[in-house]
């Protein structure tokens, strides 16, 4: 396992060497642990980034297994990448709750259910309350397409392409009240070419985050494992 997961960081960093991009911190191989890590993904999107935690695991790059997804949004493209791979999924509308309070208890309420480890934020378009933040503290993850903590909010590529910056990238980072500024566990910094459009920007950036958010779920998960460990 950890031979194949030295593989799988090392043919990245040639992509994004050749991409002149930067990964930091790249460890020499991706941590490995051990039983495999119980996941819940929250996506209201297209599910690019569900797709590859998928890919991930099914490459044994990354040990772990989706408990659900849980999608915001009926129309959202990551219910048939989670139909196509037979994920559970369930849709928690937030337009058929009266308060974003009311919302995030369901969605609370479904991630113990299924004794959910690690909840990961993977194009999940709402701001989520104390009370998510501190029953997941330490586990509870956001991937933001920006270099943290430049460019936070909504749209920060857009952002970025209006302050006339040379590089921009991605950032995964721990959850917590103030949008966009938990501690961050791993970046990918992307350079903004002179002929970018937002969309040809954008391609580049989620390439990264297909990289970095394996990477990051495995390094956060050794961290609950290493904790269990430490309190048994």
């Amino acid at each position: 396992m950890k031979q194949d997961n030295k593989k799988y960081t090392e043919n990245n960093l040639s992509y994004a060497l050749n991409e002149n991009s930067l990964i930091s911190p790249l460890d020499s191989e991706s941590p490995f642990f051990a039983p495999k890590i119980r996941l819940g993904i929250l996506a209201s999107g297209n599910g690019s980034n569900f797709e590859y935690i998928i890919k991930s695991i099914k490459k044994k790059q990354l040990n772990a297994e989706i408990s659900i997804l849980i999608v915001n949004n009926p129309n959202c493209l990551a219910i048939k990448k989670a139909i196509k791979y037979k994920i559970p999924y369930v849709i928690i509308n937030h337009r058929d709750c009266n308060s974003r309070f009311e919302h995030d208890m369901l969605v609370m309420k479904k991630l113990e259910e299924l004794s959910v480890e690690l909840v990961v934020m993977a194009g999940w378009m709402r701001i989520v309350g104390e009370e998510i933040i501190k029953r997941f503290k330490n586990r509870l993850i956001n991937i933001h397409p920006s270099l943290l903590p430049s460019f936070k909010g909504v749209d920060a590529i857009q952002q970025a392409i209006d302050k006339r910056v040379t590089i921009t990238g991605c950032t995964v980072h721990y959850v917590q009240k103030e949008v966009d500024s938990g501690a961050i566990i791993i970046q990918a910094a992307v350079p903004i070419k002179e002929k970018d459009s937002k969309e040809t920007l954008k391609t580049r950036i989620q390439n990264m985050e297909h990289i970095i958010l394996p990477l990051a779920i495995a390094k956060v998960a050794n961290n609950i494992r290493t904790r269990f460990k430490d309190n048994k």
